[in-house]
């Protein structure tokens, strides 16, 4: 080997070359600091035999009368300057990374593009000898000449090297610019592109952007406004309909408690009054299921409160059906019986009332009787890992204690009034008659038992812990 090197030193460099080449390119781009430091060590490995073979790339390679010498020598010392170029902007690009991320890869290019500028002019003066001066005259001219001609290109540029240093937006932020919405999937010299919530693609030249008005609908990355609006009658008394809105917050667990949700009135007239619900949610992801379960929330607890969404015409006459019955009509379980049924239900159910922090149901308890809850939030603890953990909240409509009806089995979770609370409760040997008779209510009340049984398996299911991974320190550490 090291006859080689003595003998061939010009093979050596060039083969240095293509190795450098290879592993660029076969090393997985994760090993980012492996690669710039085998990088490092190739080309000061290049530059010793370079020096060494008396080609220093600040003068001309001296092999005149040898031609083909002087060529490869001469090739090899450009390629000094070039390498050197790369290996500084790689160095630049791993520093900006720890810094701006890779939303940078913008500015790392026109760092990059300098630096090669920079390269090549050297290549010219030192190696080739050629006049530099006049080269940079004509270079200069030509790029007067080019700027006035690509002016606005040149503006989108500079403007996307301004976005990629203050960071308004990064990839994959949801932002709108000049009332255009969607996610950003790329940022390069010229544009921004969004991907709109229809899937089409949106591109917007940079040096728009720059000077529009820019939301970013994903900054700060762990909250997330949304809001409803809600109408209904204008004769409805307003701290009623108030209250009613915030058990349907407090009845959806996904909204943040801090920032903390909130209802304001924000019209009223002859026509209807119009409420707002605002708050806060986690991820983007979620605002739309979260306002949709809002918009249900607020429709039931209005109902159990007796205020309905406004209509194009309000009927004049109160509804005679009782809250009960009502209650049975609105039932999944029990909107099938005959109205002659639904009668006699209705009066076999009794009114109780739980402040909140009362238990309802207690985890382990065997119910002899049916709740259906009327009016405020009811929250479900389950017990994981010996720590309680609330597995849901429910409203108005739903029932508690199915497991001792139709399965004599115990509540496997703990049933607590999250507010104020009104249930209705149906006593088993009133119940039971019904059931026998009726295979539907049965049937439904067994799979509701069935999908409650699995979520609630699904919930305090142990997670397995992970394993940590030992590193090579610690490692010899074991060992020793």
């Amino acid at each position: 080997m090291l006859f080689l090197i003595s003998e061939h030193p010009l093979l050596c460099a060039l083969a240095l070359l293509v190795f450098d080449l290879l592993m660029w390119h076969l090393v997985s781009a994760d090993r980012i600091y492996w690669k710039v430091g085998a990088r490092l060590v190739i080309f000061s490995l290049f530059s010793v035999l370079l020096f060494n073979e008396g080609l220093n790339p600040m003068v001309p390679a001296q092999w005149v009368d040898d031609v083909p010498r002087h060529l490869a020598a001469t090739g090899l010392q450009i390629t000094w300057w070039l390498f050197a170029a790369r290996t500084l902007t790689v160095l630049i690009v791993v520093a900006l990374m720890q810094r701006v991320g890779h939303t940078g890869r913008l500015l790392q290019d026109l760092l990059g593009a300098v630096i090669f500028l920079i390269a090549v002019i050297a290549a010219l003066a030192y190696v080739l000898d050629l006049p530099v001066k006049g080269v940079l005259a004509t270079s200069g001219a030509m790029a007067i000449i080019v700027g006035l001609a690509l002016q606005s290109t040149l503006s989108d540029v500079f403007s996307g090297i301004v976005l990629n240093t203050t960071k308004p937006y990064q990839l994959d932020d949801w932002i709108s610019i000049d009332g255009t919405e969607g996610r950003v999937t790329d940022i390069d010299w010229r544009a921004t592109r969004l991907q709109t919530a229809q899937g089409s693609m949106a591109v917007i030249p940079n040096s728009l952007a720059a000077k529009a008005k820019v939301i970013n609908f994903s900054r700060p990355s762990d909250v997330h406004g949304l809001s409803i609006s809600i109408q209904v009658s204008p004769h409805a008394r307003p701290q009623t309909v108030i209250d009613a809105l915030e058990r349907a917050m407090i009845g959806c667990r996904s909204l943040l408690a801090i920032p903390a949700p909130s209802v304001a009135l924000k019209s009223s007239g002859s026509g209807g009054a119009e409420y707002e619900i605002s708050g806060f949610v986690a991820s983007m992801a979620l605002k739309r299921t979260v306002r949709n379960q809002l918009f249900d929330l607020a429709f039931r607890h209005l109902q159990a409160s007796g205020v309905s969404l406004l209509s194009t015409s309000e009927s004049a006459t109160p509804q005679v059906a009782s809250r009960p019955r009502a209650l049975l009509e609105s039932s999944n379980i029990f909107s099938t019986l005959r109205q002659d049924e639904k009668d006699t239900f209705s009066q076999n159910m009794t009114l109780q009332t739980f402040r909140a922090g009362d238990v309802i149901l207690a985890a382990g308890e065997v119910s002899d009787h049916l709740f259906i809850i009327e009016s405020g939030v009811v929250s479900v603890t389950l017990m994981r890992n010996g720590q309680p953990l609330e597995g849901g909240r429910m409203g108005p409509g739903e029932v508690i204690g199915e497991a001792g009806i139709v399965a004599e089995q115990a509540a496997l979770a703990n049933f607590s009034a999250k507010t104020f609370c009104t249930l209705y409760r149906i006593e088993n040997s009133y119940l039971k008659p019904c059931l026998e008779a009726r295979r539907d209510i049965n049937d439904a009340m067994k799979n509701l038992l069935d999908v409650r049984m699995h979520l609630a398996q699904n919930l305090t299911r142990e997670v397995p812990k992970p394993i940590a991974k030992k590193r090579f320190l610690q490692w010899l550490r074991s060992r020793a």
